[in-house]
């Protein structure tokens, strides 16, 4: 007769998430894994295999979060600049912001260097350009550029902001946005 599982994968894999931030995939060991989630190492690796694998499996997970968090916002925030604006701030609020530009790397690198984790997360950046460009401009072609761009604003702001802290992470992200919004609004695309 098989065995239920009691905590299924989805929350195991969310448990591990935090536990990834701080100490990396490379940190992440079945140990520490069975400690987060409260099942025994033996469960984990009948489950996921071996290390790699569980690491996978808890990239895959934020990033299939991430996908549903951004078409949400997609099918929420209005469709205006500000709309775009909105959408990046709920995806990264800047109370997430030290989180995100410190240990939010270490998990990065993982990212670019597994194909599968690369494929979802050019699939995530293609997605939300399109919900950006979009909200930006009604011309399909620089709809499609505008949306790579504000992206790329927005990612730059969060790692200047990392360096200069001159001021709290939601105002300075949501400036440099804003100026992004009104340089393109004065060059009438």
């Amino acid at each position: 007769m098989p065995r239920h599982k009691l905590v299924s994968d989805e929350e195991v894999l969310d448990s591990l998430l935090p536990l990834m931030l701080q100490t990396g995939p490379d940190g992440l060991t079945f140990a520490a894994a069975a400690k987060a989630s409260g099942l025994s190492a033996a469960t984990l690796v009948q489950r996921y295999g071996n290390r790699e694998d569980l690491v996978e499996s808890v990239l895959m997970r934020a990033w299939d979060n991430l996908l549903a968090q951004t078409r949400t916002g997609d099918e929420e925030e209005p469709l205006t600049p500000q709309g775009a604006i909105s959408l990046l701030i709920r995806l990264m609020p800047g109370d997430a912001a030290e989180k995100n530009a410190c240990d939010g790397l270490l998990l990065l690198r993982e990212d670019i260097r597994n194909p599968k984790l690369r494929a979802k997360g050019a699939l995530w950046g293609k997605i939300l350009a399109q919900s950006l460009g979009r909200r930006v401009s009604k011309d399909e072609k620089a709809a499609a550029s505008l949306g790579w761009q504000m992206a790329a604003v927005w990612q730059g702001a969060h790692t200047w902001w990392a360096f200069t802290r001159g001021e709290d992470a939601d105002s300075a992200i949501r400036r440099a946005l804003q100026d992004w919004v009104d340089m393109v609004e004065r060059a009438g695309r």
